[in-house]
């Protein structure tokens, strides 16, 4: 049995085709990465310029249920955690991989370019970088928002107690009524006469409770501190 002789043209050419499809591989990897890289981009700088939308037109049949909430939801956390709901615009601090991954996932799932990013995070976290926890949400229209990603580290365990004399003028005098009382009871017996009437009591304690709001009066108004219902979604830094 004679063995077929070699041709070194055909093995060429063989070659040069093998090349040309490994090139258009190549090729085609490249494009790929570019187009993710400029939708990365193009996320990225919808997040941060904050583009306006009123709504998404979401398929509602792929988003997930447990990630759907109601403006009067998201109200309701804000001013008991003292958080704000705000435009991503006005956001200062990264924005992780992960998000603008998932967010490039939903736009592949319903064929879209989300817009109208919010953010709630602290105060604080719309003016410089910090570690409590942001939520990144996208509205879907009539007031009801999707959670797409949440980052960080979760919020302390006390904050809604912290920050519930805040809530409203009535928790913070109830607050220094009890501070007051506190105060009055730590007076020493016998500081300022001999013998501890009620009536002195009560003069330590209104005196106590006037101190305190003196100073409760001045932090608020030094620092432009405002009641949590009426900075959840406000811009201002002063709110």
């Amino acid at each position: 049995m004679l063995l077929k002789k070699t041709n070194i043209e055909e093995k060429l050419n063989s070659t040069r085709v093998d090349y040309l499809k490994e090139n258009n591989i190549l090729e085609e990897v490249r494009q790929v990465l570019a187009d993710d890289s400029q939708k990365r981009e193009r996320i990225s700088n919808t997040i941060q310029t904050g583009r306006t939308a009123p709504k998404n037109h979401f398929n509602f049949e792929l988003l997930q249920t447990q990630n759907i909430y109601h403006l009067d939801q998201i109200r309701q956390i804000c001013i008991d955690y003292r958080l704000r709901f705000l435009d991503s615009k006005y956001f200062k601090g990264d924005i992780p991989p992960e998000a603008i991954s998932k967010i490039k996932s939903l736009e592949r799932e319903h064929n879209i370019e989300v817009n109208g990013f919010k953010i709630i995070a602290p105060s604080k976290l719309f003016k410089l970088k910090d570690k409590d926890d942001p939520l990144l949400f996208a509205p879907i229209g009539n007031d009801y928002y999707y959670l797409i990603h949440k980052w960080g580290d979760d919020l302390h365990p006390l904050r809604k107690i912290l920050m519930w004399p805040f809530k409203n003028i009535g928790n913070l005098l109830g607050l220094i009524i009890v501070a007051s009382w506190i105060f009055t009871l730590l007076i020493p017996e016998g500081l300022f006469s001999k013998s501890n009437t009620n009536a002195q009591f009560i003069i330590l304690f209104f005196f106590m409770f006037k101190s305190i709001v003196a100073v409760a009066i001045f932090y608020g108004f030094a620092l432009g501190k405002n009641f949590n219902p009426a900075i959840w979604n406000s811009k201002y830094f002063n709110a």
